[in-house]
């Protein structure tokens, strides 16, 4: 993909960061990895909080499909508040296969059973994470929320996304930015 066609996709491949003063409780104190923003809308993954106490195990047990046990009991994140139903496996782009979606360097999205197949024998991405649910925004929406100083954005860090600590990972996501989350204020500034 060339730069201008990457320059063009605004915030894809790229962390945003809910502002302190965002008070949504879907979307306090999250970090939302973006799979897509352009002029149509956005679509993004919350990648900090759980999705109650569903692990991958009970997931596979849910779906009833024959799957083999997982080896992993990895838990099911909560990815945001549209189609909770819905699931998707972000991972590290050493596992492409139909139906993925490389989204940027190092970093892809499926929501096929094969990839939870695959995972399940040890056999999927060496870095994912399963989440239920997206963050959508229709055309100009989280434009306008940005500019409302409702979210911060940073290049996406592979360590950081992939990271298994949740706790504490959208204070490391704000001092991506050099600053402490003291520091930023509710007002936007406007010249």
């Amino acid at each position: 993909m060339s730069r201008a066609t990457k320059s063009s996709e605004y915030l894809t491949g790229q962390l945003l960061i809910a502002m302190p003063s965002l008070l949504d409780p879907r979307f306090q104190r999250t970090v939302i990895y973006m799979c897509a923003h352009n002029e149509d809308g956005a679509m993004g993954l919350v990648v900090n909080k759980l999705f109650g106490q569903i692990t991958f195990q009970d997931l596979l047990d849910q779906l009833g499909t024959e799957m083999p046990p997982a080896t992993t009991n990895m838990p099911v994140q909560y990815g945001g508040p549209v189609e909770s139903g819905r699931g998707f496996v972000l991972h590290t782009t050493d596992y492409v296969r139909d139906g993925t979606l490389v989204v940027d360097d190092g970093v892809a999205l499926t929501a096929t059973i094969d990839i939870l197949r695959a995972i399940a024998e040890e056999r999927g991405p060496k870095n994912c994470i399963l989440l239920l649910g997206y963050a959508g925004w229709g055309p100009g929406q989280l434009d306008a929320e940005i500019q409302a100083n409702g979210w911060l954005n940073v290049p996406c860090d592979e360590g950081l996304l992939f990271d298994t600590e949740l706790d504490g990972k959208w204070e490391r996501s704000i001092a991506k930015l050099g600053v402490s989350v003291s520091m930023l204020s509710a007002e936007a500034g406007h010249a």
